[in-house]
């Protein structure tokens, strides 16, 4: 009874251990991750008037897309850290002291690397793919939202629908404006409509959907068609005005939301059971157009094709190909030249037709091997948990070292090696260079095989990284050179 308790005790002291900084790494990778995000599309969002909390919306959504990269490093950098601090402590010695071998003390650990492994599943199943849609569409209003209404001094302001207006000065207030010219292209016909103006003053109405100018001591400038209409400015019409108003819609201005629908069907915004779906839609459609192909091309390549201008011959059974003139000379002279015209022009049809086909099922091949890559992204995201952690364990149980110093150079360096795999397994995949599940699980198997052979060396407390020994074998190895 007593050893069950302190098992329960070590197993939660290791738990605890290990939880605290794969919290705080996970945390700072993502937010590392975020500002990477931000400073990637900072000019799409600085200056157009978003909302603090629209912002905030798209971090979030980001911050659920960066968990494939964040929840490995995480899980590989905590792995080092916890046993490189039970190493440097002598806690390691003393639990194998007691009789416990590290393969037991990591248990715990195990089954909690299990249920973080279907946790990732679920979200990469459920979670991201929503994420992405919010995020890709969110994204896409914010890109074509207009910039901040803002008029600047002494350029053409052309951000206002059908109008182009430049200012010379503006008051401090930004409100009074001075020297105004104001272009009006609301009627399409050219710049045939203009306004000048000494002062201005500018406000929105109450629910910001318009706003108001009014100028004064101006004039406003219009060329129209005469009464015979063939000449677009055979009159002109001069206005004096002592005050005018113009009302501008700014709808443009604001984030108007597009419908998720229209983006639900990119591969990265489906689950499993959708991209099952996709696959089979894809390939059924493929087979359909290789059959539409086949039944197009068949009847070309017959061994002659019925014309109304010479008499039907029947097919020649074992003809000898070696003779290229053979099928010419069965046919009338007089009809040769026709039969000649025929096959160029079909064979002109099958070229055109062979053409786009071709760029078609390689479009359509390109589809469903992202569809395909995307389907094993969804688990080997769980099993690369499970092998960071195998690999992070005993590398930390090896060299002894917490904090973040060493454990962080080591699991960025296995981080950066399981990342660039991926990467490429992926990119080769994409490119038909590989198939999907050997490019999307060549990382995690390149990883498998060291992760055991450090599991291994660290069960047998092999100092793998005892600079002393490389020594004491590099020395014996070169005083047998000298012998001899």
């Amino acid at each position: 009874m007593p050893q069950t308790d302190g098992m329960k005790k070590l197993h939660k002291l290791i738990v605890i251990s290990y939880l605290r900084p794969f919290v705080a790494t996970f945390f700072i990778v993502s937010f590392i991750l975020s500002m990477i995000f931000l400073s990637k599309y900072i000019d799409e969002l600085v200056g157009k008037g978003l909302e603090w909390y629209t912002i905030l919306q798209l971090l979030g959504y980001n911050f659920a897309v960066n968990v494939p990269l964040a929840l490995p490093l995480a899980i590989l950098l905590a792995s080092i850290m916890t046993f490189g601090n039970l190493g440097e402590q002598y806690e390691l010695v003393a639990i194998k002291a007691s009789g416990i071998s590290l393969s037991r003390a990591m248990v715990p650990l195990v089954f909690v690397m299990v249920l973080l492994s279907i946790a990732a599943f679920y979200f990469s199943n459920i979670i991201m793919p929503r994420s992405f849609l919010k995020m890709g569409s969110l994204l896409y209003d914010v890109r074509q939202k207009k910039a901040a209404f803002a008029i600047p001094e002494g350029v053409f302001y052309n951000d206002l629908e059908g109008y182009s207006i430049r200012v010379t000065k503006k008051d401090p207030d930004g409100k009074t404006l001075y020297d105004l010219m104001i272009y009006d292209h609301m009627q399409g016909n050219g710049n045939m409509n203009v306004v000048l103006a000494k002062k201005g003053e500018m406000f929105k109405s109450d629910d910001d959907r318009y706003l108001v100018l009014n100028l004064y001591d101006g004039v406003r400038y219009s060329e129209n068609p005469g009464d015979n209409g063939y000449n677009d400015r055979q009159r002109q019409v001069r206005i004096r005005f002592k005050e005018y108003g113009l009302k501008f819609d700014l709808s443009g201005f604001n984030l108007s939301r597009t419908k998720e629908e229209l983006f639900k069907d990119h591969y990265q915004m489906l689950n499993v059971r959708q991209l099952l779906v996709k696959e089979d839609s894809l390939q059924n459609l493929m087979a359909l157009k290789q059959r539409n192909l086949d039944a197009y091309i068949e009847p070309t390549f017959l061994l002659y094709k019925p014309h109304s201008n010479y008499k039907t011959i029947k097919p020649i059974k074992n003809l000898s190909w070696k003779n290229k003139d053979v099928i010419m000379n069965i046919l009338p002279a007089t009809d040769r030249l026709i039969v000649v015209d025929d096959a160029i022009n079909s064979m002109r049809n099958v070229k055109s037709y062979l053409t786009s086909a071709k760029e078609e099922a390689t479009t359509q091949s390109e589809i469903l091997r992202k569809h395909m890559v995307e389907f094993h992204r969804k688990f080997t995201l769980s099993f690369a948990c499970i092998v960071l952690f195998f690999i992070g364990a005993p590398m930390g149980a090896i060299v002894r070292k917490g904090g973040l110093g060493l454990p962080v150079v080591i699991s960025i360096l296995f981080f950066l090696v399981f990342h660039v795999l991926s990467i490429s397994g992926e990119k080769f995949a994409k490119q038909g260079k590989l198939e999907p599940y050997q490019g999307m699980w060549m990382a995690t198997l390149v990883l498998v095989p060291i992760g055991i052979f450090l599991t291994y060396k660290a069960a047998t407390d092999s100092a793998i990284f005892d600079a002393e020994k490389y020594q004491r074998f590099f020395k014996r190895l070169f005083s047998k050179k000298e012998n001899q």
